[in-house]
């Protein structure tokens, strides 16, 4: 309370009785996967391709970017963006126990194809290591060998810096590798092009990081996607996630190639569920095996992986777009763009809006074309099938979680209440250590009523009115003394959500003209 003693006008600033909430974000998406580039084990926030082609590509051959042979994590991405995507967390996996050094590949000059010099990280140098290599301008009278050209190098790593000047491609004292191993603490030189023609041995003048080498696909284990929590490795580097709300992991399915089988995407599905399952904010967008036919995929979607989650779908067949290494169709999991489709539909439509019948872009073909007969059985249990419709393009053509409990089945209930739950516990934190009183108990009434109200008003709630899509209820029922001795203020809110008409049915009949006019 302000104390007033020497006269005078005072102001004072009176909080509002209503505290608006304001809806959180439901677009954002985790990607746990492999890359050639890009540092490992620590999620990066990205907002556009551009921006992971830069930061995830392959050192060692630019011209191929993010894409990596067996992997599948850069399709995944291109396709999220593609379809509407906007927001993403990615998290490249890999060991850092017995991982060779970090490197740089230095191209040729007259060919960066060819790589003529190869700068790797000595034992004990850690973070971002930077070369900056440029040409020294040629000396005027020099003749023969004299007029050779010399280069200068300027090595970086945090306050560390190193420079060489003259360096020669001449063997001797001067000579690039004599010279920068000699002295540098830093990083060691290798003559990778030492079988080039002499005049293509030339380094292209440039900046390079030294980064991982690209783990390759068949080297992957799945404890390295699974990752660890408290190292904040792999997946397990998503639990400090706050904002996201799905998560994809397209390369476990690179496992099955590598000879760890089926057991090890089920076991790594299977943790996907139970992270989801306990942040309770997020959803798990699964791919199933490849090259199954619809009665392989429901034997293996009742039988052998057997989920049940409330926070899971499960999306097949796989899609078939072009593999920008070989310029010849692949297929890879449909996690990405279907993750995309969700982004899309929750800026056109809302998230109440169930994410299907949508057109997925940048898909030449299906790995299977299911027909409707063979769908039903595939839809009851909860694979959501992507099909092909003649002049309406490739479709996503179900909705449905993987929970048993009709109360979840589809996707965008849970996705409803994921949206409302967080924006609620966002919006009332100024709540926390407040006296818990009646005032106490209408605000937060109001505020969640305003809160709701608009919802409905977003068509997100089933109703003619407010009063028939929500109740919120906070007073001394709620709260008795027991309660408000034990601190806690307990206020009860239900919601109505929407439904998707995933079956239309029109009822038609015959009758005669007139004889309803016949008393």
């Amino acid at each position: 309370m302000p104390t007033y003693l020497t006269p005078g006008v005072y102001v004072e600033e009176i909080p509002a009785q209503s505290k608006p909430i304001e809806g959180v974000g439901t677009s954002i998406c985790a990607f746990v996967g492999l890359a050639p580039g890009g540092p490992v084990n620590k999620p990066m926030r990205l907002s556009n391709w551009t921006q992971f082609a830069k930061l995830y590509s392959d050192p060692a051959n630019p011209d191929n970017g993010p894409f990596m042979p067996g992997a599948y994590l850069a399709h995944s991405v291109y396709g999220f963006f593609q379809n509407g995507g906007g927001v993403c967390w990615i998290v490249r996996v890999g060991s850092d126990d017995g991982a060779p050094a970090r490197q740089a590949a230095l191209p040729a000059a007259g060919d960066k194809s060819l790589e003529a010099f190869r700068a790797v990280a000595r034992d004990g140098v850690e973070g971002d290591v930077t070369l900056d290599l440029i040409e020294e301008p040629a000396a005027e009278g020099k003749e023969g060998d004299e007029a050779l050209p010399t280069y200068k190098l300027t090595v970086s790593s945090g306050a560390e810096r190193e420079e060489y000047d003259g360096l020669s491609l001449k063997k001797g004292k001067n000579y690039i590798v004599t010279k920068v191993n000699a002295a540098s603490k830093l990083i060691q030189l290798e003559e990778t092009g030492a079988s080039l023609p002499e005049a293509m041995r030339a380094p292209a003048a440039g900046k390079y990081q030294l980064t991982l080498p690209a783990a390759q696909a068949g080297e992957v284990t799945p404890k390295e996607f699974e990752g660890d929590v408290a190292k904040r490795q792999g997946m397990g580097g998503l639990a400090a996630v706050d904002e996201v709300t799905m998560v994809c992991m397209p390369d476990i399915q690179t496992l099955a190639a590598n000879g760890d089988g089926d057991v090890a995407i089920r076991d790594l599905q299977g943790k996907m569920l139970a992270h989801c399952e306990m942040m309770g904010d997020r959803m798990a967008i699964l791919d199933a095996p490849s090259n199954l036919i619809p009665q392989e995929i429901l034997e293996w979607r009742m039988n052998t992986a057997g989920y049940d989650s409330k926070f899971a779908t499960l999306y097949w067949p796989w899609l078939e777009v072009m593999n920008p290494l070989t310029n010849r169709p692949m297929l890879v999991p449909p996690s990405g763009h279907v993750a995309g489709v969700w982004c899309r539909t929750d800026s056109t439509r809302g998230v109440h809006k169930a994410p299907a019948n949508e057109v997925v872009l940048g898909v030449n073909g299906l790995g299977f074309q299911i027909t409707h007969l063979e769908q039903g059985e595939l839809n009851r249990t909860g694979i959501n099938c992507i099909r092909a419709f003649p002049g309406r393009g490739i479709r996503i053509w179900g909705a449905r979680t993987l929970s048993s409990d009709p109360e979840w089945r589809y996707v965008n209930v849970r996705r409803l209440f994921n949206y409302i739950s967080e924006s609620i516990i966002e919006g009332t934190q100024w709540s926390v250590f407040e006296p818990n009183d009646q005032r106490l108990w209408t605000q937060l009434r109001i505020s969640i009523s305003n809160f709701l109200t608009r919802t409905w008003r977003e068509g997100a709630l089933f109703g003619a009115t407010p009063e028939q899509a929500f109740f919120v209820k906070c007073d001394s029922e709620t709260n008795p003394p027991d309660v408000i001795e034990a601190g806690q203020v307990v206020c009860e809110v239900g919601i109505s959500p929407v439904k998707p008409a995933e079956f239309v049915i029109f009822r038609i009949s015959q009758f005669t003209a007139g004889a309803a006019e016949v008393s």
